[in-house]
């Protein structure tokens, strides 16, 4: 595997699946001692072009962020029914850790770079302000990884 192929060694989210969005966003904010944050739903086909393992896919979730210090962000994900990585790996593994992401700039070489080194693309997608990208790394990394591009 060739090394630092995403250019940072940075974290800076931590996604994790649940059934109950709105439970387990509160036990966060109870656990962390801050406010509920409460959720907004992922864009629709239109808006975010979301693809899971090369089709153009229906999926969308609702999402709670939490900022932990200065960098680090946990992602609570309630997926809906459609496929997804998000749906597979609930419906596969249970509620927990799904991914984790680095900010990354130039996401098409990096895919590229990524594929050549046996970590195929899963899942990519738009959000207002840049795309975000979910590689099946569990043989290597032993987790999904997702690369996040701000424009």
């Amino acid at each position: 595997m060739e090394k630092n192929m995403l250019n940072t060694q940075t974290v800076v989210q931590i996604g994790i699946l649940v059934h109950d969005i709105e439970k387990s966003a509160q036990v966060y904010a109870d656990f962390l001692g801050v406010d509920n944050p409460g959720w907004s739903w992922t864009g629709t086909l239109a808006e975010a072009e979301t693809e899971f393992r090369g089709n153009p896919s229906e999926a969308r979730s609702k999402l709670a962020f939490f900022k932990i210090g200065e960098t680090l962000q946990l992602e609570l994900i309630e997926p809906d029914h459609h496929p997804s990585t998000w749906r597979e790996d609930l419906d596969a593994n249970g509620e927990g850790v799904h991914h984790i992401a680095f900010n990354v700039k130039g996401m098409k070489e990096i895919t590229m770079k990524l594929e050549k080194n046996g970590i195929p693309l899963i899942q990519k997608g738009e959000y207002t302000g840049g795309r975000y990208a979910y590689f099946d790394s569990k043989e290597q990394l032993k987790t999904v990884l997702e690369l996040l591009e701000n424009d």
